[in-house]
């Protein structure tokens, strides 16, 4: 019994496991937690908020969205740009059967939930995956699968990874970003902050910039009284890697792929796309 006491006091003094929950957080919207708190909520449902107009209904993005501390990120229909909505994808421009849509600010093509395909919490990683639909009126053009997997914070740093595999249905679809200035593609909506410092791997960038290639880019500042942040990172696989960015110091950052360009889907030979969203705190 004497020589079973040390062993019974480590394990009693060892930490608790991490541990994952998957639970509903309202209608249309699933929330995953570690150790009880808050990682991020999936919005599969539609959502509109009190006040702005019918045409920003929207599903298919991740808001609330905090770092490990529990600092809320993200934003969600803000009033400099109601189509904002905390980590999302979408493009400016949609072509699909001889008609032009806007996925980015929901005009004619919208995202709609088709089912799920995982969900999983455990104590390594919780992972998501789920099949959408790009929608012009009725029609599906755009077969959409969301792979997400969560991974347990650690040094008040998390890492998210997103799969997104796009394939065309029925006929080809093209998508480009604004005619503009190229913006649109894979997004982070960041909350109300003070002193936004944006950095990538060219160093600190003090203006806006687009389409300036990047392999990561990351955004920190104050928010609620303490500084946290995030970075995107692009996988080398992506096309046209590395892909130009949207930077924005009024708080988003964007992959703006395919920028000015056009880039073609066809039925039958889906496309992915790999993204890594590093949430931290900083002391």
């Amino acid at each position: 019994m004497r020589a079973l006491l040390p062993l019974l006091l480590l394990c009693a003094a060892a930490p608790a496991a991490d541990r994952f929950a998957l639970r509903p957080a309202g209608d249309g919207s699933l929330e995953l937690a570690e150790n009880g708190k808050t990682v991020f909520v999936y919005n599969y449902g539609p959502k509109l908020k009190p006040g702005v107009p019918e045409q920003f209904r929207r599903s298919s993005y991740l808001h609330p969205v905090y770092a490990p501390d529990g600092t809320l990120l993200s934003d969600d229909f803000p009033k400099d740009h109601y189509h904002h909505r905390g980590i999302f994808w979408a493009w400016r421009v949609v072509r699909a059967a001889g008609e032009v849509h806007d996925l980015w600010t929901i005009e004619g093509i919208h995202h709609r939930f088709l089912r799920w395909l995982k969900r999983d919490a455990g104590t390594g990683s919780a992972r998501l995956a789920l099949e959408n639909g790009w929608f012009a009126g009725e029609r599906r053009v755009m077969k959409e699968t969301v792979d997400i997997t969560a991974f347990p914070a650690r040094l008040q740093r998390r890492e998210i990874d997103f799969v997104l595999t796009l394939e065309a249905v029925d006929g080809p679809v093209e998508i480009s970003g604004s005619p503009d200035r190229g913006y649109s593609g894979f997004g982070f909506r960041f909350a109300p902050r003070e002193n936004t410092v944006i950095e990538t791997d060219a160093g600190a960038e003090k203006e806006d910039t687009n389409l300036a290639p990047h392999r990561w880019a990351q955004l920190s500042a104050v928010f609620q009284g303490r500084r946290a942040g995030a970075r995107i990172e692009v996988h080398p696989s992506n096309p046209a890697f590395p892909n130009g960015w949207c930077l924005r110091h009024y708080g988003y950052l964007g992959v703006a792929f395919p920028g000015l360009q056009s880039y073609r889907f066809e039925p039958g030979r889906p496309v992915v796309f790999r993204y890594r969203v590093t949430l931290f705190a900083q002391p």
